[in-house]
Protein backbone atom coordinates (compact mmCIF):
# COMPACT_ATOMS: atom_id res chain seq x y z
CA UNK A 1 0.00 0.00 0.00
CA UNK A 2 1.21 3.24 -0.78
CA UNK A 3 1.79 5.93 2.14
CA UNK A 4 0.07 9.23 1.15
CA UNK A 5 1.36 12.40 3.34
CA UNK A 6 -0.98 15.11 3.65
CA UNK A 7 0.87 17.17 0.92
CA UNK A 8 0.20 14.68 -1.63
CA UNK A 9 -3.49 14.72 -1.10
CA UNK A 10 -5.14 16.16 -4.42
CA UNK A 11 -9.07 15.70 -3.71
CA UNK A 12 -10.34 18.99 -2.90
CA UNK A 13 -13.73 20.85 -1.20
CA UNK A 14 -15.31 24.14 -1.22
CA UNK A 15 -14.42 24.48 2.56
CA UNK A 16 -12.12 23.02 5.62
CA UNK A 17 -13.59 23.41 9.31
CA UNK A 18 -10.58 23.11 11.75
CA UNK A 19 -12.27 22.58 15.39
CA UNK A 20 -9.68 22.09 18.22
CA UNK A 21 -10.80 20.36 21.39
CA UNK A 22 -8.89 20.09 24.46
CA UNK A 23 -10.57 18.58 27.15
CA UNK A 24 -13.89 19.83 26.39
CA UNK A 25 -15.63 17.28 24.77
CA UNK A 26 -19.03 18.36 25.00
CA UNK A 27 -18.79 21.62 23.54
CA UNK A 28 -17.03 20.11 20.44
CA UNK A 29 -19.35 17.78 19.74
CA UNK A 30 -22.42 20.34 20.48
CA UNK A 31 -20.51 22.63 17.69
CA UNK A 32 -19.81 19.77 14.98
CA UNK A 33 -23.78 18.64 15.26
CA UNK A 34 -24.12 22.63 14.41
CA UNK A 35 -22.04 22.77 11.62
CA UNK A 36 -23.56 20.13 10.06
CA UNK A 37 -27.44 20.72 10.79
CA UNK A 38 -26.75 24.90 10.12
CA UNK A 39 -24.71 24.97 7.48
CA UNK A 40 -26.10 24.70 3.27
CA UNK A 41 -25.88 21.73 1.74
CA UNK A 42 -24.81 23.82 -1.64
CA UNK A 43 -21.63 23.89 0.02
CA UNK A 44 -19.02 20.65 -0.18
CA UNK A 45 -17.62 20.91 3.34
CA UNK A 46 -15.33 18.45 5.56
CA UNK A 47 -14.70 19.03 9.48
CA UNK A 48 -11.55 18.28 10.97
CA UNK A 49 -11.81 17.99 14.52
CA UNK A 50 -8.35 18.09 16.03
CA UNK A 51 -8.02 16.62 19.88
CA UNK A 52 -5.21 18.78 21.62
CA UNK A 53 -3.56 15.80 23.75
CA UNK A 54 -6.88 15.59 26.25
CA UNK A 55 -7.61 13.61 28.90
CA UNK A 56 -7.54 10.08 27.43
CA UNK A 57 -11.21 9.93 28.65
CA UNK A 58 -12.28 13.13 27.00
CA UNK A 59 -10.73 12.22 24.19
CA UNK A 60 -12.47 8.64 23.81
CA UNK A 61 -16.14 10.27 24.63
CA UNK A 62 -16.05 12.45 21.47
CA UNK A 63 -14.20 10.04 19.43
CA UNK A 64 -17.27 7.45 20.05
CA UNK A 65 -19.96 10.41 19.74
CA UNK A 66 -18.44 11.92 16.55
CA UNK A 67 -18.45 7.93 15.13
CA UNK A 68 -22.37 7.92 16.39
CA UNK A 69 -22.60 10.58 13.90
CA UNK A 70 -22.02 8.26 11.08
CA UNK A 71 -20.84 11.57 8.64
CA UNK A 72 -18.40 11.10 5.93
CA UNK A 73 -17.96 14.69 6.54
CA UNK A 74 -16.46 14.53 9.92
CA UNK A 75 -12.76 13.49 11.00
CA UNK A 76 -10.44 13.40 14.33
CA UNK A 77 -7.13 14.07 14.67
CA UNK A 78 -5.33 13.47 17.96
CA UNK A 79 -2.06 15.39 19.23
CA UNK A 80 -0.04 13.56 21.36
CA UNK A 81 0.87 17.47 22.93
CA UNK A 82 -0.98 20.34 23.68
CA UNK A 83 0.59 23.21 20.91
CA UNK A 84 -1.80 25.52 21.49
CA UNK A 85 -4.24 27.68 19.25
CA UNK A 86 -2.09 28.33 16.51
CA UNK A 87 -0.29 24.56 16.77
CA UNK A 88 -3.82 22.38 16.72
CA UNK A 89 -4.76 24.44 14.04
CA UNK A 90 -2.05 23.95 11.92
CA UNK A 91 -1.96 19.80 12.89
CA UNK A 92 -5.44 20.10 11.15
CA UNK A 93 -4.30 22.17 8.29
CA UNK A 94 -1.89 19.75 7.06
CA UNK A 95 -4.91 17.31 6.67
CA UNK A 96 -6.99 19.71 4.81
CA UNK A 97 -8.43 20.10 1.34
CA UNK A 98 -10.43 23.19 1.22
CA UNK A 99 -10.12 25.98 -1.23
CA UNK A 100 -11.06 27.96 2.22
CA UNK A 101 -10.09 26.99 5.45
CA UNK A 102 -12.74 28.03 8.45
CA UNK A 103 -10.56 27.93 12.21
CA UNK A 104 -13.88 27.36 14.62
CA UNK A 105 -13.70 27.38 18.08
CA UNK A 106 -15.52 24.09 19.72
CA UNK A 107 -17.38 26.78 22.07
CA UNK A 108 -19.69 28.64 19.77
CA UNK A 109 -23.06 27.45 17.79
CA UNK A 110 -23.70 28.63 14.25
CA UNK A 111 -26.72 30.72 14.22
CA UNK A 112 -27.73 32.40 10.81
CA UNK A 113 -25.44 29.73 8.36
CA UNK A 114 -23.01 32.43 8.57
CA UNK A 115 -20.22 30.30 6.35
CA UNK A 116 -22.35 29.87 4.07
CA UNK A 117 -22.41 34.43 4.03
CA UNK A 118 -18.66 34.20 4.36
CA UNK A 119 -17.80 31.71 1.15
CA UNK A 120 -20.31 33.92 -0.81
CA UNK A 121 -18.23 37.68 0.15
CA UNK A 122 -15.23 35.55 -0.14
CA UNK A 123 -16.12 34.73 -3.55
CA UNK A 124 -17.46 38.11 -4.51
CA UNK A 125 -14.17 39.66 -2.57
CA UNK A 126 -11.14 39.36 -4.55
CA UNK A 127 -8.81 41.32 -2.06
CA UNK A 128 -10.38 39.31 0.68
CA UNK A 129 -8.08 37.09 2.64
CA UNK A 130 -9.87 36.10 5.58
CA UNK A 131 -13.05 37.41 7.12
CA UNK A 132 -14.45 37.01 10.24
CA UNK A 133 -18.65 37.72 11.73
CA UNK A 134 -20.39 38.99 14.30
CA UNK A 135 -20.42 37.50 17.97
CA UNK A 136 -23.60 36.84 20.09
CA UNK A 137 -23.22 36.07 23.69
CA UNK A 138 -25.74 33.49 25.47
CA UNK A 139 -27.89 36.54 26.42
CA UNK A 140 -28.20 37.35 22.83
CA UNK A 141 -25.94 40.58 23.05
CA UNK A 142 -23.12 41.40 20.71
CA UNK A 143 -20.21 41.48 20.96
CA UNK A 144 -17.09 43.21 20.26
CA UNK A 145 -16.17 41.29 16.95
CA UNK A 146 -12.70 42.68 15.18
CA UNK A 147 -10.35 44.90 16.81
CA UNK A 148 -7.11 46.73 16.09
CA UNK A 149 -3.28 45.70 15.84
CA UNK A 150 -1.33 45.42 18.84
CA UNK A 151 1.17 48.11 19.07
CA UNK A 152 2.81 50.62 21.35
CA UNK A 153 -0.39 53.31 20.78
CA UNK A 154 -3.07 50.44 21.99
CA UNK A 155 -1.67 49.30 24.99
CA UNK A 156 -0.62 52.67 26.26
CA UNK A 157 -3.33 55.04 25.27
CA UNK A 158 -6.09 52.33 24.45
CA UNK A 159 -8.48 51.07 21.72
CA UNK A 160 -10.75 54.45 21.42
CA UNK A 161 -7.51 56.84 20.99
CA UNK A 162 -6.30 54.26 18.31
CA UNK A 163 -9.28 54.78 16.64
CA UNK A 164 -9.68 58.47 16.75
CA UNK A 165 -6.00 58.95 16.13
CA UNK A 166 -5.61 56.42 13.08
CA UNK A 167 -8.97 56.73 12.05
CA UNK A 168 -9.94 53.31 12.52
CA UNK A 169 -13.50 51.61 12.77
CA UNK A 170 -15.03 52.17 16.13
CA UNK A 171 -14.78 48.42 17.55
CA UNK A 172 -18.79 49.11 19.06
CA UNK A 173 -20.18 50.60 16.51
CA UNK A 174 -23.30 48.37 14.46
CA UNK A 175 -22.30 48.34 10.98
CA UNK A 176 -24.91 47.41 8.03
CA UNK A 177 -22.45 46.47 5.15
CA UNK A 178 -18.98 44.15 5.32
CA UNK A 179 -15.77 46.91 6.39
CA UNK A 180 -12.15 46.04 6.56
CA UNK A 181 -10.81 46.04 9.91
CA UNK A 182 -7.20 45.21 11.22
CA UNK A 183 -8.00 42.05 12.39
CA UNK A 184 -11.56 39.77 13.34
CA UNK A 185 -11.73 37.60 16.51
CA UNK A 186 -9.84 34.61 16.77
CA UNK A 187 -13.08 31.96 17.57
CA UNK A 188 -14.29 31.84 13.83
CA UNK A 189 -11.65 33.06 11.44
CA UNK A 190 -12.27 31.82 7.47
CA UNK A 191 -9.52 32.67 4.83
CA UNK A 192 -8.46 31.84 1.68
CA UNK A 193 -6.49 28.75 1.89
CA UNK A 194 -4.00 29.82 -0.69
CA UNK A 195 -3.25 33.33 1.00
CA UNK A 196 -3.44 31.61 4.36
CA UNK A 197 -0.39 29.14 2.99
CA UNK A 198 1.18 31.97 1.26
CA UNK A 199 2.10 33.68 4.84
CA UNK A 200 3.15 29.98 6.53
CA UNK A 201 -0.39 29.99 8.66
CA UNK A 202 -0.49 30.68 12.04
CA UNK A 203 2.52 31.37 13.64
CA UNK A 204 3.65 28.19 16.50
CA UNK A 205 6.12 29.97 18.04
CA UNK A 206 2.78 31.08 19.92
CA UNK A 207 0.97 29.24 22.44
CA UNK A 208 -2.31 31.03 23.20
CA UNK A 209 -3.25 34.84 22.39
CA UNK A 210 -2.32 37.23 19.76
CA UNK A 211 -2.31 34.76 16.54
CA UNK A 212 -5.24 36.19 14.73
CA UNK A 213 -3.67 39.48 15.03
CA UNK A 214 -0.10 38.51 13.78
CA UNK A 215 -1.46 36.61 10.93
CA UNK A 216 -3.76 39.49 10.12
CA UNK A 217 -0.37 41.53 10.28
CA UNK A 218 1.52 39.71 7.84
CA UNK A 219 -1.38 39.54 5.30
CA UNK A 220 -2.33 42.86 5.27
CA UNK A 221 1.88 43.32 4.54
CA UNK A 222 1.19 41.91 1.49
CA UNK A 223 -1.89 43.87 0.56
CA UNK A 224 -4.39 41.12 1.23
CA UNK A 225 -7.49 42.50 3.32
CA UNK A 226 -9.03 41.27 6.48
CA UNK A 227 -12.88 42.11 6.39
CA UNK A 228 -15.95 41.97 9.28
CA UNK A 229 -19.35 40.58 7.94
CA UNK A 230 -22.08 42.26 10.34
CA UNK A 231 -25.16 40.10 8.72
CA UNK A 232 -23.41 36.56 9.76
CA UNK A 233 -23.69 35.80 13.27
CA UNK A 234 -22.69 32.98 15.93
CA UNK A 235 -23.05 32.54 19.19
CA UNK A 236 -19.69 32.19 21.32
CA UNK A 237 -19.65 30.93 25.09
CA UNK A 238 -18.00 34.20 26.82
CA UNK A 239 -18.19 31.65 30.10
CA UNK A 240 -15.86 28.97 28.72
CA UNK A 241 -13.21 31.21 27.59
CA UNK A 242 -11.25 32.87 30.59
CA UNK A 243 -11.83 36.30 30.99
CA UNK A 244 -9.36 38.80 31.47
CA UNK A 245 -10.60 40.02 35.29
CA UNK A 246 -10.41 36.57 36.01
CA UNK A 247 -7.17 34.94 34.68
CA UNK A 248 -4.57 33.48 36.59
CA UNK A 249 -1.33 35.03 36.86
CA UNK A 250 0.13 32.39 34.65
CA UNK A 251 -2.32 33.14 32.26
CA UNK A 252 -1.55 36.56 31.97
CA UNK A 253 2.21 35.88 31.85
CA UNK A 254 1.11 34.10 28.71
CA UNK A 255 -0.68 36.78 27.15
CA UNK A 256 1.60 39.68 27.75
CA UNK A 257 4.73 36.78 26.75
CA UNK A 258 2.38 36.47 23.30
CA UNK A 259 1.86 40.40 22.65
CA UNK A 260 5.21 41.33 23.49
CA UNK A 261 7.05 38.52 20.95
CA UNK A 262 4.26 40.02 18.39
CA UNK A 263 4.95 43.35 18.58
CA UNK A 264 9.13 42.78 18.81
CA UNK A 265 8.26 40.43 15.65
CA UNK A 266 6.12 43.12 13.60
CA UNK A 267 7.11 46.24 14.56
CA UNK A 268 10.76 45.91 15.75
CA UNK A 269 13.24 46.05 18.90
CA UNK A 270 12.56 49.70 19.52
CA UNK A 271 8.86 49.49 19.88
CA UNK A 272 9.18 46.52 22.14
CA UNK A 273 11.63 47.95 24.19
CA UNK A 274 9.55 51.06 25.09
CA UNK A 275 6.40 49.10 25.26
CA UNK A 276 8.15 46.52 27.67
CA UNK A 277 9.66 49.94 30.10
CA UNK A 278 6.11 51.25 30.12
CA UNK A 279 4.91 47.90 31.59
CA UNK A 280 8.09 47.40 34.22
CA UNK A 281 6.96 50.50 35.44
CA UNK A 282 3.39 49.80 35.42
CA UNK A 283 3.42 46.65 36.96
CA UNK A 284 6.63 47.37 39.42
CA UNK A 285 3.59 49.69 41.02
CA UNK A 286 1.19 47.77 40.78
CA UNK A 287 2.92 44.53 42.46
CA UNK A 288 3.68 46.81 45.59
CA UNK A 289 -0.45 46.66 46.71
CA UNK A 290 -1.21 43.49 44.50
CA UNK A 291 1.90 41.31 45.39
CA UNK A 292 0.12 38.53 42.55
CA UNK A 293 1.90 40.38 40.36
CA UNK A 294 5.27 40.33 41.33
CA UNK A 295 5.87 37.28 39.14
CA UNK A 296 4.63 39.17 36.06
CA UNK A 297 6.53 42.20 36.85
CA UNK A 298 9.89 39.73 37.04
CA UNK A 299 9.24 38.24 33.88
CA UNK A 300 8.53 41.43 31.93
CA UNK A 301 11.70 42.60 33.97
CA UNK A 302 13.92 39.87 32.28
CA UNK A 303 12.00 40.54 28.41
CA UNK A 304 9.35 38.15 28.52
CA UNK A 305 11.78 35.16 26.53
CA UNK A 306 9.33 32.50 25.07
CA UNK A 307 11.29 29.87 26.95
CA UNK A 308 8.86 30.75 30.03
CA UNK A 309 5.53 29.88 27.92
CA UNK A 310 3.24 27.52 28.84
CA UNK A 311 4.03 25.48 25.74
CA UNK A 312 7.42 24.22 27.03
CA UNK A 313 5.37 23.13 30.16
CA UNK A 314 3.62 20.54 27.96
CA UNK A 315 4.35 16.67 28.05
CA UNK A 316 3.46 13.78 25.20
CA UNK A 317 0.41 11.79 26.23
Amino acid sequence: MLFKSPSMTTASCDISIIIINYNSSEYTLKCVEQVLEKTSVTIDFEILVVDNASKREDFETLKSSLDFLNSEKVTIYRSRINTGFGGGNMHGVQFAKGNYYLFLNNDTLLINDPILKCYKFMEDTSDAAVCGVQIFNENDEKQVSFDHFTSFWREVFGKRFVEKLFSKPNRRKEYADPISVDYINGSFMFFRSSDFNSVGGFDTNIFLYFEESDICYRLKKKNRRTYFIPTASYLHYQGKSIGKANMPIDTKIELKTSMFYVIRKNYGYFHYQILRLFFIIRYGLTSLVKPKYFRLFTIILIGLPLGKSLKHKQTLR
